[in-house]
Order: C-alpha cells, then sequence, then structure tokens
C-alpha cells in the first residue's frame, strides 16, 4: 500500500528549494514515505519530516529540510539554531532538520540552504560527482577548484 502523499507542489518553500537541490551533478527527486527526496547515489536531502518520542511532544514539520551536516562545526552551529530539530529516525545517524517555516519564503536565507545541500550532497555523492560539483560549481557556488 503505497504511502499518502505529504506535500503540495505548490508548496512555496518546495518550490524554492527543488530547483537548488536538483542543481547539483547528477541530482534527482524521488518520493519516499510520501515526502520528496533529493538523491545522488544516496539520499542527500529530505523535505518535510517530524520528531519522534511521546505522542504529546511529537511535532511535525511540513516545510523542514532535513539535511546531513557537513563535519562537526556545521553540526554545532545547525544544533545551536531554534529552526533545528532532530528528525525522527535520521537524527540518531547525524541527520539534522532546519524548519523553513520559521519565516515567511520570501524572508528565508536560500544560500545558507544552498550550503547545507552542498555539504549533504558531498557526504554521500560520491568522488566523480563531487569533483565534477567542484568544477561546475553548484546552487552553493562553492565550484571552481
Amino acid at each position: 500500500m503505497p504511502h499518502p502523499r505529504m506535500y503540495d507542489d505548490d508548496d512555496p518553500y518546495l518550490a524554492r528549494l527543488r530547483p537548488l537541490a536538483l542543481g547539483f551533478p547528477a541530482a534527482t527527486e524521488v518520493e519516499t514515505f510520501g515526502r520528496p527526496t533529493f538523491r545522488a547515489r544516496k539520499m542527500f536531502a529530505i523535505y518535510g519530516g517530524g520528531t519522534k518520542g511521546p505522542q504529546d511532544t511529537r511535532r511535525r514539520y511540513d516545510h523542514g529540510l532535513i539535511v546531513l551536516p557537513d563535519g562537526e562545526e556545521e553540526l554545532a552551529a545547525l544544533q545551536e539554531d531554534p529552526r533545528a530539530f532532530v528528525p525522527a529516525y535520521y537524527g540518531p545517524f547525524g541527520w539534522v532538520g532546519l524548519d523553513l517555516a520559521a519565516v515567511a519564503p520570501e524572508e528565508v536565507d536560500w544560500q545558507e540552504v544552498a550550503e547545507l545541500l552542498d555539504g549533504s550532497y558531498r557526504q554521500v555523492a560520491g568522488p566523480r560527482l563531487v569533483r565534477r560539483l567542484d568544477e561546475d560549481g553548484g546552487p552553493a557556488g562553492r565550484g571552481g577548484a
């Protein structure tokens, strides 16, 4: 039985996120468990999620971005961010969520989002794709060796 879709294509946050995530070499979008996920070999970002715990403490983040932070420094910075959350299922493996809906879509720092995507992409894409990203550039503008 397929999982129900948990997002709308006309979501303004997803509309801004999607071209950034798909701007990385060989990036694709795959719906998994009713949510958009972005992959290059492996998953590097998830749109939407929630937290685990007792029923009264769980929280949904329909406009959350879940990424795998690039190093301890980025992880520490994200953990201190009031928009951050520990995502259910992914949190124990080092993934962190960021509630994009903490501000209006036009107020989100989309450069910061692109940089988070970049770091997460680099963790899973493999050497050939990372080399291609460095050569061609990407949404975060960190390319160019």
